[in-house]
This record gives C-alpha cells, sequence and structure tokens, in this order.
C-alpha cells in the first residue's frame, strides 16, 4: 500500500475526531460538472488540515481553490475507469480493513479494560504459580484431566503443604525446579492477561482456583503486592568472568579497580569504553533503554533501583551474567492516563482483552441482528467428521448442506457456503478430533460473517467512517492518476525534461563560487610554518605529511568549489585571489588560498536532474489543472462556504 501525502488525503491510521456542525452539513458547497460536493465533506478535510490556523473568509477561499483541483482530479480519474481496476479495489480494501477495526470492537468494554489496565499499571504484583499444561484445542476429557490436576495441587497447599515444594512436584513450568514457581515481581502487559487478571484479582496470602490460558491451568499464589516503581534509565560497566584459573577473582578485582577510578571521578563514559564487556553498550558509555519492573534480572534491577539520585554510581555487582557498575541517569513515575493512553491502547490491542472486547462486540451483534444458530445441525454436520475434513474430501449429505447453518438480519447462510470453506483449506494442524474442529470452527466461520454484515453496515453507522473511507477512495485515485499524469511522466519523458531544463535555464543557477583550500592549524606558529610551505611550492599533502609529523591535530586541510552558504567561515574571507590573512575559527586559525572567483552560470543539466525533474513535475501540473478547469464547469456555494467562519 501506497502512503498518500495529498493535501486532502493525509493517510492517518487513527479514527477520525468529528464533530457536528451548527450548518446543515448536506448543504452543497461545491458543485463540478453537474456533482454536488456537501459542507459536510469540505468542512472535515479543511478542519482537519487547519486545525491551529484561524478560520478567515480568505484562508477558506484559499483553499477552496485546492480544494476544487483535487475534486477535479478525482473526477477525471473516475471519468477515466480508474475506480473500476482490480488494483485500486484491491488497495482499497486493504486501507478499509485496518479503518474499519476500531469499529467492530466493544468501544465501551474497550475504554473500561484501557482504565483497568492503567489502573494496574500503578500497581505490581508478587507471585509463584504452579503450570498443567493444556493445549487449547485439547479435548474436552484432556481439559478435564488438566483442570483436575490443578485442582489436586491446588487442595494440597490449601491442607499445608509448602506452594514451592508443591510446584517442584506438579508444575510443568521448566523453571519450577530451580525457583519454586517464583515469577518476581510483574506489572499490567507482562504476562498473558487471564494471568494477569487472576493475579491481580487474588489478595496477598491466598491462592486462585485454576486459571485458564493459552498454557494451561495455573493456580496462582499472591505473595505480595506493592506501589509500581516507575522507569529508570542508567547506564553500566560489565565484567565478565573469564573461564579460567582465578577468572572469578580477577573479574571481581577488575570491577572493583574501574569503580574506584569512577569514584575518584574519570568519565564514566570513558570508563564504559575502555573496559565494559558488553560490546551492544559500551560505545554508547554503556547507556541501556528505560526499564520498569520485571524487564532485567532480579540483581541487576533492584541495585538500579536502589540509586535514589542521578548521576549516583553504584557499587559493583554479581549477576549470572557477570559483574555491573551502575549509574543512575534519570527516573520517571508512572504518568497520566492521558499521558499514558496512546501506548495502552496500543498493548490493549495485543493481548488477551482484545478477544475480550471482541467477544462482546460479537454478542451485541447477535441481539442487533436477531442472530440465530443451528447448534443440531452442526453437531449432526460434526458426527460426519473424520480425517477427511483435514484432507479437503470431506462429503456431507446434500440433504444437510441445503439446511441454513445461521441467520443474520433474516438472511440465511445454508451449511453448504460453511462446508466449501472446511474443504478449500489443506493440512490443519490441530489437536482437535475432526468433530470438535468442525464445531469450534462452525462457531468462528459464524461470527466472522456476523462481523462481515457489520462491516458493510459501517458507512451508514458512523459519519467518521464514511467521510474518511471517502478521502481513501478519492486519495488513492489521485495518487495514481497523478503518478501518471506528473510524476511518473516527469520522471520517463527525457526529451520533455531536457526542453524544459533548455527554456529555463535562469532557474537552475549556480550562486557565485569560490575555488578555495582551507588551511585549519592548531596555532599561529603552524600558520607561519604552513605559509613558507605554500610559498615555496609544496603540495598539500606534503604539507600535512610535514607539519603533522608528530600529532593528526596540527593541520586540515580541505580543497574545494564552494558558495557563501556552504562553509560559514567564507563570509571572513575576501573574495579575490590569493592567501588571505589568519582567520581564528573555533579555537585555531584558518588560512583560505583563493585560486579563483567562479561567477553565477547555469548549473549543467547533469548537476541539478533532480530539480529540474521537480520543477518540470510542477509545470506538468499547472498544465494538467489548466486543462481540468477548461474541460469540467465548477461553481462554489460562497454563502454555505464562508459560514464555516
Amino acid at each position: 500500500m501506497k502512503l498518500l501525502n495529498l493535501f486532502a488525503a493525509l493517510v492517518i491510521f487513527t479514527t477520525l475526531s468529528f464533530s457536528a456542525f451548527s450548518q446543515d452539513k448536506k448543504a452543497t458547497i461545491l458543485t463540478i460538472q453537474g456533482e454536488n460536493i456537501t459542507l459536510e465533506e469540505f468542512e472535515n478535510i479543511f478542519r482537519k488540515n487547519n486545525r491551529d490556523s484561524v478560520i478567515t473568509q480568505k484562508s477558506l477561499d484559499d483553499y477552496m481553490e485546492l480544494f476544487i483541483n483535487f475534486k477535479l482530479k478525482v473526477r477525471e480519474a473516475k471519468a477515466l475507469g480508474l475506480d473500476t481496476v482490480a488494483k485500486f479495489k484491491t488497495e482499497l480494501e486493504g486501507y478499509r480493513a485496518t479503518l474499519a477495526r476500531p469499529y467492530l470492537t466493544d468501544t465501551d468494554m474497550l475504554n473500561g479494560m484501557m482504565r483497568e489496565a492503567y489502573d494496574r499499571s500503578k500497581q505490581e504484583v508478587r507471585a509463584s504459580h504452579i503450570l498443567i499444561n493444556c493445549d487449547p484445542s485439547a479435548s474436552p476429557e484432556d481439559t478435564l484431566k488438566a483442570y483436575n490436576r490443578a485442582m489436586e495441587a491446588r487442595k494440597k497447599i490449601l491442607d499445608g503443604a509448602k506452594f514451592d515444594a508443591t510446584a517442584k512436584e506438579y508444575s510443568q513450568d521448566p523453571s519450577a525446579k530451580d525457583n519454586g514457581g517464583d515469577l518476581g515481581y510483574f506489572t499490567v502487559f507482562q504476562m498473558v492477561y487471564q494471568f494477569e487478571d487472576g493475579a491481580y484479582s487474588t489478595p496477598v496470602g491466598q491462592v486462585s482456583m485454576p486459571v485458564r490460558t493459552r498454557y494451561g491451568y495455573h493456580v496462582i499464589k499472591v505473595t505480595d503486592k506493592r506501589t509500581a516503581r516507575g522507569e529508570i534509565h542508567v547506564a553500566h560497566i560489565m565484567v565478565k568472568e573469564k573461564k579460567e584459573e582465578n577468572g572469578a577473582a580477577n573479574a571481581s578485582a577488575k570491577a572493583k579497580e574501574i569503580y574506584d577510578k569512577a569514584m575518584a571521578g574519570e568519565s564514566f563514559t570513558d570508563l564504559a569504553a575502555k573496559y565494559s564487556d558488553d560490546g551492544s553498550t559500551s560505545k554508547s558509555g554503556g547507556e541501556l533503554p528505560w526499564f520498569g519492573t520485571n524487564k532485567m534480572v532480579a540483581e541487576f534491577e533492584e541495585a538500579a533501583f536502589a540509586l535514589k539520585n542521578d548521576g549516583e554510581i553504584s557499587a559493583p555487582i554479581k549477576t549470572s551474567y557477570g559483574w555491573h557498575i551502575i549509574k543512575r541517569l534519570g527516573y520517571r513515575t508512572i504518568g497520566t492516563y492521558e499521558e499514558s493512553e496512546k501506548k495502552i491502547k496500543s498493548d490493549v490491542s495485543r493481548d488477551g482483552r482484545s478477544e475480550k472486547t471482541k467477544n462482546s462486540f460479537v454478542s451485541k451483534l447477535k441481539k442487533e441482528y436477531k442472530f440465530t444458530y443451528d447448534e443440531k445441525l452442526v453437531n449432526e454436520m460434526a458426527a460426519t467428521a473424520d480425517t477427511s475434513v483435514f484432507k479437503g474430501t470431506w462429503n456431507v449429505s446434500s440433504k444437510l448442506l441445503k439446511k441454513p447453518m445461521f441467520t443474520i438480519d433474516g438472511k440465511k447462510y445454508p451449511a453448504s457456503e460453511f462446508h466449501k470453506v472446511i474443504t478449500d483449506r489443506m493440512k490443519i494442524r490441530t489437536k482437535q478430533t475432526p468433530a470438535d474442529y468442525i464445531r469450534s470452527e462452525a462457531k468462528v466461520y459464524a461470527e466472522n460473517a456476523l462481523l462481515k454484515h457489520e462491516d458493510t453496515k459501517l458507512e451508514g453507522k458512523h459519519d467518521a467512517f464514511r467521510l474518511l473511507m471517502n478521502e481513501y477512495r478519492e486519495g488513492i485515485l489521485l495518487f495514481e492518476l497523478t503518478d501518471q499524469k506528473v510524476w511518473s511522466k516527469a520522471v520517463k519523458d527525457s526529451t520533455g525534461l531536457q526542453n524544459f531544463y533548455d527554456n529555463n535555464k535562469s532557474k537552475f543557477m549556480w550562486p557565485e563560487r569560490i575555488d578555495v583550500t582551507f588551511y585549519t592549524c592548531a596555532n599561529e606558529q603552524i600558520a607561519a610554518k604552513v605559509r613558507e610551505l605554500i610559498a615555496q611550492g609544496v603540495s598539500n599533502s606534503d604539507i600535512a605529511s610535514q607539519i603533522n609529523k608528530d600529532t593528526q591535530l596540527n593541520i586540515q586541510i580541505e580543497e574545494g568549489v564552494f558558495a557563501k552558504e556552504d562553509r560559514d567561515i567564507l563570509e571572513n574571507v575576501a573574495w579575490k585571489k590569493g592567501l588571505s590573512m589568519n582567520i581564528p575559527y573555533n579555537g585555531q586559525f584558518v588560512i583560505a588560498n583563493v585560486k579563483d572567483v567562479i561567477a553565477s552560470t547555469p548549473k549543467k543539466f547533469s548537476e541539478c536532474r533532480g530539480l529540474v525533474t521537480s520543477e518540470y513535475q510542477n509545470y506538468l501540473e499547472e498544465q494538467w489543472i489548466k486543462e481540468l478547469r477548461t474541460k469540467y464547469s465548477s461553481s462554489i456555494n460562497k454563502q454555505v462556504l464562508h459560514s464555516i467562519k
């Protein structure tokens, strides 16, 4: 998909904020060749592109001229049938799927879950768990078996057994053997939603009922809850322990020496560059990204958050990676809801909450469209299922296939359509039995049909969506036709481009320039020596070799042709041939050896092809608009236009 960077079709993948207009939004503001454009459409685009501007009669008139140009191009694209080609339809469908997403969810529930997530972000939970594996597609028998196993472990704990010992006995989380099920502290979005919900809902010291996630059943014991720590920004120097004799002792001693240097005032950045074994951060002074709870190994995290002031440096601490010296660079608490809202919305859309809001929305649609579902029919079809459903050869009697599997808004959907979807699939991977697979897929198919039906109603239900879809539709058309008429044409039309350059050379001029060599000297003594060498006719390479014999910092030499704006030093150079005086510059002294002053001349075509192409595109567009304004009539309703002010 292309990003449309056109004045009236700004591509922003967010829901349009739409306000009711005081005027009659269906009033005609513009007519082009008999087609009426409403105040609603114009004002929607105008306000979006003039959010912070004072609206005046002149600004409305000026913008209307741009709007007319836009609409004329769209009219021409439609006249050429560009809105009927497959490429256009495919691209628009792709945009629609993205734009429709916010409208196909339970907004009230979404807002509630966002607020819930924010409130939870202000608290951190420490919990332990026991996991009994159970695949999401497990049979009812296997699911019950896993649940009973989890309940057995929970009962043992409630009867007095220690949680960590029970976790080592029962849990199928491999880490339980080492940590007894202890997950440490965590906060919102760091666990799958169902687990997070179970942990935040369980009081400290208590054990939850089994909580189902995609991994299986979890028995959760909450051991602590605390106020969220916020986020911290640190740099570190890491010393790895080498696998050699005395490797541990040497690493510890090295870390202590580096720490002593840091405490003595040596630059932490320089020490990290010289000594840190963390190659990914040593060149940037050891700087790490901002992080919060449960993002680093526990020892590192505890030491970092123990630093109370920016600039404070920790004594060396040991982790599984080696020794670390940590310097605090910054700290921030949890922001306000408004500051966090955008990120929370993004995070909610990616975890289990999104499925919950979708399910709630589907439930509302079922009521709105009087949805019915023939479960008996689905069970009859499932009873005929065998492994052929995974091979695309599943046979079902025509009698069953003719029956409606569900209805939406009075429309009947025959079982044959679902059967075709299943038989078109091949090589399905699932642990479900064929019958369970058919039952679960039938529900998914019916719910997707419900969402598709709602999708067809969006323009009628939501003005914002209708207007935004129209922007995208016309924006894609405008892009395609402008590409044909202007952008690609200017690039491909080499003859037209050359002729345009030949007829407009005065637009592509070099400014007055200077052919000069700059000698940047460390001090006046070196500048004096350089003058002697220049007078003797010594080449620049030999001058550099002699002057920089002991250090590369005594002189830097730069040659070239420059306009005055290319180098600020040229403000202090007399534009005449010969050597300049010593010019103090950034603590050094510059000698400018001016070889020639070049008058303003036209650029060669090869030197300005990109600029010529841009100007030629502007010319082509101007001519095209003149042609369209002649071809199509237009009239503005000034009274409606100026009523916006």
